[in-house]
């Protein structure tokens, strides 16, 4: 019975190695060359190391740069935004309130009057009514005055009573004061009375 056992045709070749790559049996002169190849090859991966250190460590820096950046952006942003909205409110409630100063001239200006007629006190006031509903809609407040028969509508009306009706129940029967929507937004609901279920 013979076995297979792997055989070195060329024994010099198993040249038996130290710890630091270099071959047992090589000459000192051998060794020395050898040791300054792997000092050289160490070294040079030392730079290539390091060079890659400082091109992360660089990155590092610039996404921290950016970073803060982008922080103070944001915290510019947010303070920006609260100052358009404070200018928003204090601005639209100027605008509002320059819309009303011809209905408050008009009023002063009727009141002026020491012997007016009721004929000319009603068509002053009508004439001043007509400017403040121009102010009112000219600032997105529109008036609620559903029609008698209307479906009741529990975001737009309030229901101060129910009362027998021949209209279809929950329809509204009577307007007792108008509502007021301010930018599809209800103001005021519409104070209404309701036809009972029959």
């Amino acid at each position: 019975m013979s076995e297979n056992k792997p055989t070195n045709p060329n024994p010099a070749d198993a040249t038996a190695m130290g710890a630091d790559g270099i071959p047992v049996d090589a000459s000192p002169e051998e060794r020395e060359a050898a040791q300054a190849a792997n000092e050289t090859e160490a070294i040079s991966e030392l730079a290539i190391a390091q060079a890659a250190v400082a091109t992360l460590t660089a990155k590092v820096a610039d996404l921290q740069d950016q970073y803060i950046r982008g922080q103070a952006e944001v915290q510019n942003a947010r303070r920006r935004a609260d100052e358009d909205i404070s200018k928003a409110r204090k601005f639209a409630v100027e605008a509002f309130a320059e819309s009303l100063l011809p209905v408050t001239d008009s009023l002063e200006a009727g009141l002026a009057i020491k012997d007016a007629s009721i004929e000319q006190v009603r068509e002053g006031a009508t004439a001043t009514l007509r400017q403040l509903t121009s102010a009112l809609e000219r600032n997105k407040v529109i008036a609620i005055k559903p029609e008698p028969g209307s479906k009741f509508d529990p975001h737009q009306h309030q229901a101060i009573s129910v009362v027998p009706s021949d209209l279809e129940a929950n329809s509204v029967v009577m307007v007792l004061q108008k509502g007021y929507l301010i930018a599809d937004r209800v103001l005021r609901p519409a104070l209404v009375t309701v036809s009972a279920p029959k």
